[in-house]
């Protein structure tokens, strides 16, 4: 048994089972024996938390006790997984798609224990940046990254879209995309069919989908935009107002991914990579949310 965690905020059994049948039994030609799952599991959650790269992932737990301890390893009595053993076990959770199946789970767990609820959904996105650098083997920019305008201000990078529930304020739908997607474009992938109401910033304001969504009964809560050479109304920015204190929630997701959890800039080239990751720390950050009340009600 690993003593780190005892599973009364993240639910390491069930995640443990996900990845179990595409995790190695044996080394290659009948090598040494793979670490135990769970410790590598563990490490991986480590890195999403501490933004620690695969080496530096390797010296904190040689330097660090208290992360030994969280992974059920000792010196002098466990061997230390070296930085090849934890990069394949990251690629081996993207290569089957494993960080998708962990946030599907985790969404699935936090519904089942009355967390994530249904009703409306927040629509947002974020940008993530990525290094503009040429200075590479390849010697240009990641092809898969591109420029995004916000503001007066270019940026390059990636976006991480998501689907919030408006009572929570917990992700329930996610997706990656190069940085010149709009908003907009993605917005029908991260709304549940039996959402009742839809919130969103003006960068999903569409007289098309609004008529839509007021056929279907559904409550159209994105942001009135003022349309050129007009200003908006005073009833306008007071229905604005009104239902930006919801749209808000989509904010305190971001804080803990970018904020508490460090990730601002992406880490590796290609949309996957990178995108297998948001989607570990969407399922982390959703456990973070609502620690307080998973660890009491345990």
């Amino acid at each position: 048994r690993v003593p780190g965690g005892d599973g009364r905020v993240v639910p390491w059994g069930m995640l443990e089972a996900l990845i179990e049948p595409r995790y190695p039994k044996m080394g290659p030609q009948g090598g040494r024996r793979p670490f135990p799952l769970p410790v590598m599991l563990r490490i991986y959650c480590l890195q999403q938390w501490y933004t620690l790269s695969d080496p530096g992932a390797e010296e904190a737990l040689y330097d660090i006790q208290s992360m030994r301890a969280f992974c059920g390893l000792e010196l002098g009595r466990d061997a230390i997984p070296d930085e090849t053993t934890i990069l394949n076990f990251r690629h081996l959770l993207e290569r089957h798609e494993l960080t998708k199946a962990i946030f599907a789970a985790v969404s699935e767990h936090l519904a089942a224990k009355g967390e994530l609820l249904r009703g409306g959904t927040i629509v947002d996105a974020t940008l993530i940046a990525a290094s503009p650098s040429t200075k590479n083997k390849e010697g240009r920019r990641d092809p898969e990254m591109s420029q995004s305008k916000k503001g007066n201000q270019w940026y390059f990078g990636m976006k991480a879209h998501v689907g919030v529930d408006a009572e929570s304020g917990l992700v329930h739908t996610a997706g990656v995309t190069t940085g010149k997607v709009h908003d907009a474009k993605v917005m029908d992938r991260l709304i549940r069919e039996d959402d009742a109401a839809v919130y969103g910033d003006k960068a999903y304001a569409s007289e098309a989908k609004k008529r839509a969504a007021e056929d279907a009964g559904v409550l159209w809560a994105v942001k009135e935009k003022a349309k050129p050479g007009r200003d908006l109304t005073k009833r306008q920015r007071e229905r604005n107002r009104r239902f930006g204190r919801v749209r808000a929630k989509v904010e305190h997701i971001f804080r803990i991914v970018k904020c508490q959890f460090g990730y601002r800039k992406v880490r590796y080239r290609g949309i996957a990579k990178n995108g297998a990751q948001v989607f570990a720390l969407l399922a982390l950050a959703n456990l973070y949310l609502v620690r307080g009340r998973l660890a009491s009600a345990a």
